[in-house]
């Protein structure tokens, strides 16, 4: 495991991140009005004359396997690991049947090792589903309201240390079969 670890943190430290966490704010979507009783933060204009808010980053795999290392602020793990169950559901509950697909082949670990100050989550999707978007929080839009997805992503975003490294595998070599 530690041989895993150390390859991880070794793959972190010698790619660039391919994509950047595009944190979420606890602000509603545009176009959509604050909770009841709420008035939009100062210097912002009535939802109805925001721009669109554009899309959050695609997270695809061009590969048949894939990892996500994400670093997660060590007093916000709980918050991380509660928005995984409510991915998890999202994925389940979903009618599409690459979202169905997704949830069998994608594991979430954490390591054990500190990342620094941080703690470090991998996500392992094995196999990948082809055009799919792995991208947190279009899954979590799929599936919740937005009063509590504004909610969700504050969690999520909250509890990001940095950004996230997405990493293609393609296999080489199985000495299992």
């Amino acid at each position: 495991m530690r041989s895993f670890v150390t390859s991880v943190f070794v793959l972190a430290a010698v790619l660039a991140p391919a994509a950047s966490f595009a944190q979420a704010t606890a602000q509603p979507p545009a176009g959509q009005q604050p909770p009841a009783g709420q008035q939009p933060p100062a210097g912002q204009p009535p939802a109805a004359a925001q721009p669109a808010a554009p899309a959050a980053p695609k997270v695809p795999f061009d590969t048949p396997a894939g990892m996500l290392l994400v670093q997660i602020k060590k007093d916000k793990t709980a918050d991380f690991e509660s928005v995984m169950v409510k991915l998890k559901e999202a994925l389940m509950k979903s009618d599409k049947p690459e979202r169905k697909a997704q949830a069998a082949s994608w594991k979430v670990f954490k390591s054990p090792e500190p990342a620094g100050a941080n703690v470090l989550y991998v996500f392992v999707i094995d196999p990948s589903v082809k055009d799919a978007d792995y991208t947190v929080s279009n899954i979590l839009a799929e599936a919740y309201p937005p009063a509590e997805l504004n909610t969700i992503y504050k969690q999520y975003a909250d509890s990001y240390a940095q950004g996230q490294n997405i990493i293609n595998l393609a296999l080489i070599q199985h000495f299992g079969k």
